[in-house]
């Protein structure tokens, strides 16, 4: 059945008026690029990630052509096997590059491979031998078999009547090995999504694995190796044309050769590009959910390239270009420099929206920074942490959240033309949720706890039952979420940097907790442990909400021993006053994990809360008191905590200050 419905079509295709399939071309081209959204938007987010600078007009009309250009090419392959010598002399033309290649070869046979991208019409190349003057060289092209054997056959069959030999990848790639060996030609396509038996180079600045096929065969046989390619000159009327690629410097020359050719090609002509077939997710390998986090394939080549391209630290790595030949010396200079792995697969991460869980997440941004190098990662989160982010470099972007009001939700549905690849939600909400889905980005990771469904989400990470997340640490539960798609680095602790601009001098306070008042350690308490530190001074910080507090805190001292900061500070600001304090006595706060962060040396006072789930992170001194008999996952009060334990703890940590000061000193002279 299926054959039949094959050849029924491609012989009605073949016996249509041109006009008329003209007009089918246009309108199921136009019907895929207006009616399908899904495939309209994978070519816009092609086109827009692969040409940036270009206007919106611009990617919609090349990639409405490409849809069009598609079933065109669709019509050609099913009317072929009943389409005549004549009528194919009428469709197809070489250019001149062609004419003498083949001229070239007939005066001095010599291996060959043409490798076609995938540009449209790649029927019409089959029927080269009608076009070209004398005997026709040996000529097999690798293909891929269809999975209906008498459909296969029958497909086979028409294409190889012109004098060219098609030859099954499923039956190896023996009889291709012997034509190159006879000095004759070999055609093959090649491609930007062979999975994990690809090498990882780039297209258009994003990371693909492409197959290394035409780079063997050319190192093992020392093939020529053209670039072929149909130029559109009207419906069913193109003309073929060929470029050579400099082959010189072995397989990784024309494995990162042919693509940089195919983006120069494509992005010099509009012609050319609009007939290239952005309806494919060329990129697809890298897009896997279970790697998502992660670069993977069976070879690497990524530092190559660079070399070649002229990248940073490329006089460090065993040169490229230094055993290159004249041919790809010449080209590399016409190639774009490149100082570093482009950042083009763009990954937006949603933040959480209270401080003390935003510093607990960046850890994990440095892993997924350092695992998506080529990625260009986006944080959202609200305005005032932005700051503070920027300075740490864990991002190239930054999106502040919007007010909530009535236009909250058209915000992020006009983040759309930005194409996100990726949104990674650090948060469990429908809202957080809705707001991945309107920006249009096509995976949306986050995870899922038992009952709790979020069905916006493409991909989610179902908490383990088991996982008890009263005695493990949040970050633990995020690592496991990231891990799960993908993500290989180390988690580094280490403190981030925050230039200090004077030595450390007073102890810092944190009296409030803006969210929770069981989480506040009692005013008594903080006055206690002031008056017993009469040579100390202080410096208390909060909200402007906490300012009745720490006002409380501070009546009755010098106010210049003890200082208060409450609703003064912005977080910057807040941040570099932690950063030139001695030590931190705090709440369970949010500025507790900044402290911590900061590589502060804090004393975290935990009550009601659990310090093994919200626990500071970093690798940085920390030491976490909570009330006698209180559980290790909280529940006691913190009115339990005596001022004479906190005391202890704040005197034991100023001596060993002290004495490390003291360690540093150079020995007074005699």
């Amino acid at each position: 059945m299926l054959l039949f419905l094959l050849q029924l079509t491609g012989w009605l295709t073949a016996h249509t008026p041109e006009f008329l399939l003209r007009g089918i071309a246009v309108a199921l081209g136009d019907f895929i690029f207006v009616l399908m959204p899904r495939r309209r938007r994978l070519v816009l987010s092609n086109l827009h990630h692969a040409f940036p600078e270009k206007p919106d007009a611009w990617h919609r009309q090349t990639g409405r052509e490409s849809c069009r250009r598609l079933i065109e090419t669709a019509l050609l392959s099913l009317a072929t096997p009943y389409l005549g010598e004549r009528r194919f002399r009428e469709i197809i033309a070489g250019a001149p590059e062609l004419h003498a290649l083949f001229a070239g070869h007939a005066r001095a046979p010599h291996a060959t491979l043409i490798c076609s991208p995938h540009i449209a019409y790649w029927e019409a190349q089959t029927a080269m031998p009608l076009i070209l003057p004398g005997p026709f060289p040996e000529f097999g092209i690798i293909f891929r078999p269809l999975d209906h054997d008498s459909a296969n056959a029958f497909v086979k069959t028409s294409r190889e009547r012109f004098g060219m030999k098609l030859l099954s990848r499923k039956e190896g790639f023996a009889e291709a090995l012997k034509i190159l060996r006879r000095a004759g030609f070999v055609g093959v396509l090649f491609d930007q999504n062979a999975g994990m038996q690809g090498a990882l180079t780039t297209l258009f600045g994003r990371v693909c694995s492409t197959t290394e096929l035409p780079g063997l065969m050319a190192e093992k046989f020392s093939a020529r190796v053209y670039g072929i390619f149909p130029r559109r000159l009207g419906f069913w009327r193109i003309e073929i044309g060929v470029e050579q690629i400099p082959s010189g410097a072995g397989g990784d020359a024309v494995t990162i050769g042919l693509n940089r050719w195919l983006e120069q090609l494509l992005a010099g002509d509009d012609n050319l590009c609009a007939s290239w077939l952005w309806a494919h997710d060329r990129w697809r390998n890298q897009d896997l959910p279970a790697r998502r986090l992660r670069l993977e394939a069976k070879r690497n080549l990524l530092a190559t390239e660079l070399d070649c391209r002229g990248g940073a630290g490329s006089p460090s790595r065993p040169g490229f270009d230094r055993h290159a030949s004249a041919e790809v010396q010449a080209a590399s200079e016409k190639w774009p420099h490149l100082p570093a792995l482009p950042r083009r697969t763009r990954i937006w991460i949603r933040l959480p929206n209270w401080l003390g869980d935003v510093v607990m997440a960046l850890p994990l941004l440095r892993a997924i920074r350092a695992g998506r190098p080529d990625a260009e990662i986006t944080l959202v989160a609200k305005q005032p942490f932005l700051p503070l982010l920027e300075l740490w470099s864990v991002a190239d972007k930054l999106h502040a959240l919007p007010p909530q009001d009535a236009r909250y939700f058209c915000h992020f549905r006009a983040l759309r033309p930005a194409y996100p690849d990726v949104w990674l939600l650090f948060t469990n909400s429908l809202r957080g949720d809705g707001e991945a889905w309107l920006a249009g980005a096509p995976q949306r990771f986050g995870l899922v706890r038992p009952g709790r469904p979020r069905p916006l989400l493409t991909h989610a990470y179902p908490v383990p039952r088991d996982f008890d997340e009263h005695t493990h640490p949040q970050l633990e539960l995020w690592e496991n979420f990231l891990r799960h798609f993908g993500l290989a680095q180390p988690i580094d602790r280490s403190a981030l940097e925050l230039p200090l601009a004077d030595p450390p001098s007073a102890i810092a306070l944190i009296p409030g907790s803006e969210n929770t008042p069981e989480k506040r350690w009692p005013i008594t308490h903080w006055r206690a442990l002031i008056e017993a530190l009469p040579d100390e001074s202080f410096a208390l910080y909060g909200t402007a909400n906490d300012a009745p507090i720490t006002g409380a805190v501070a009546a009755g001292f010098n106010p210049e021993r003890v200082r208060d900061f409450a609703g003064k500070t912005d977080l910057m600001t807040f941040a570099r006053a932690l950063r030139s304090s001695r030590a931190l006595v705090t709440n369970d706060s949010g500025g507790m994990h900044l402290a911590n962060a900061l590589g502060v040396p804090l004393i975290a006072l935990f009550g009601p809360t659990n310090p093994l789930r919200t626990g500071p992170v970093f690798a940085t001194p920390a030491i976490i008191l909570q009330p006698p008999r209180c559980p290790p996952t909280g529940g006691g009060s913190l009115a339990d905590l005596h001022p004479e334990t906190v005391l202890a703890a704040l005197r034991d940590h100023l001596a060993a200050v002290r004495a490390q000061a003291a360690a540093s000193l150079p020995p007074l002279p005699l």
